[in-house]
Formats: C-alpha cells, sequence, structure tokens
C-alpha cells in the first residue's frame, strides 16, 4: 500500500489527493503521479496528456470546461506556483450530486492535488501573481467536443474569492450558457 493519502470533498467523486513527501537537509523528494497508488483509492484513469498553464494577474478565471464523449476529461490538478481557487459542476444527468457546485483552495505549499472525474465542469481563478497549474487530463484535447458553462452562473452558488471583482475572463469563458440552457442535451 502506497503512502498516497486520498480524501473525498463535499461531491464525493471529487477527490483531495496528497502525494508524500520526504524530505532531510538536502531537500525533498516527491513521487506526484503513481498509477498503481491512484488505483488503490479508486481512481483508475489513464492520463494521456499533461497540460499547463501561467496566469500572470490574480483574478484571473479559466473555466468552467468539460468535453463531451467519447473524449470525456478526467483531471487531476496541481499548482506548482501561487493558490488557486478551484471549482467544479456535476453534470453527470444520473448522479445524485447532478448540478451541484463544489470547490477548494489549492497551494503550492501545501503539496496536493485535485481528481475531478469525468463528466465534471472545471474552472478556476488565481489568487496570487505569476500562478503556474499543471494538470494531467485522461483524454486529448478535442476542440470540436470543447465545451463550457458560465464561470459566474449564479444558479451554481459558487463563492468566487473577491478577486473576481475585476476579473480577466477569456473571451470564450465570458460567452459561455448557463447551466440550465444546456442541462437537458447533457449527454453524461
Amino acid at each position: 500500500m502506497s503512502s498516497l493519502m486520498v480524501e473525498s470533498l463535499e461531491l464525493p467523486d471529487v477527490k483531495i489527493v496528497r502525494p508524500p513527501k520526504f524530505g532531510d537537509d538536502r531537500g525533498y523528494f516527491s513521487e506526484l503521479y503513481s498509477q498503481r497508488s491512484l488505483a488503490e483509492h479508486g481512481i483508475h484513469d489513464l492520463f494521456v496528456q499533461d497540460n499547463c498553464s501561467l496566469s500572470a494577474e490574480p483574478g484571473t478565471i479559466r473555466g468552467l470546461h468539460f468535453q463531451l464523449p467519447p473524449e470525456t476529461q478526467a483531471k487531476l490538478v496541481r499548482v506548482e506556483r501561487g493558490a488557486i481557487f478551484d471549482a467544479f459542476v456535476d453534470l453527470r444527468r444520473s448522479s445524485p450530486t447532478f448540478g451541484q457546485a463544489g470547490w477548494t483552495v489549492l497551494r503550492a505549499e501545501d503539496w496536493t492535488q485535485l481528481y475531478v472525474p469525468a463528466g465534471f465542469a472545471h474552472g478556476l481563478c488565481t489568487l496570487e501573481p505569476g500562478t503556474i497549474v499543471h494538470y494531467k487530463v485522461s483524454a486529448f484535447y478535442a476542440p470540436a467536443l470543447d465545451r463550457g458553462i458560465l464561470w459566474n452562473d449564479p444558479a451554481l452558488g459558487i463563492p468566487w474569492p473577491d478577486v473576481t471583482a475585476n476579473a480577466i475572463v477569456s473571451e470564450k469563458d465570458r460567452v459561455q450558457p448557463l447551466l440550465a440552457d444546456i442541462s437537458d442535451s447533457l449527454p453524461f
């Protein structure tokens, strides 16, 4: 059994993952990803692509994004530098938590990761300048299947941090639909 720690969040299929970190006077060593260790905790996704984003300013919004089948993506998110407010929404129509949102804060110094299963929309807001986020995905990026919902959809009740008063949002994310406008057509 690995020393990897995994705990469920309020939406139980979303998990905080804490890789072990071993230090001495030279520095530290950590195994950040092990398919075998994750499988021991019930996470069986095979991650096929790594993505990295740098956001220069606090209040940068990315999301809420998802991909349609057959290229749905589970994500394993880690902050390399800085901090993010991370939000996720269950889009799986058969799920008891369908349409519900959850959130957490990830900080580089906390050495935690967030596992978001396929069938969820995912987004983030940077909390510090120069934030770098690295995330693994379980399906390749498929532009024709790329979708999203409006990051600040009031029906979701996501308590975005104060830095979003002057949010930096891409044009794509600024015009995403409300969940209510697409919920009947979701294929999950």
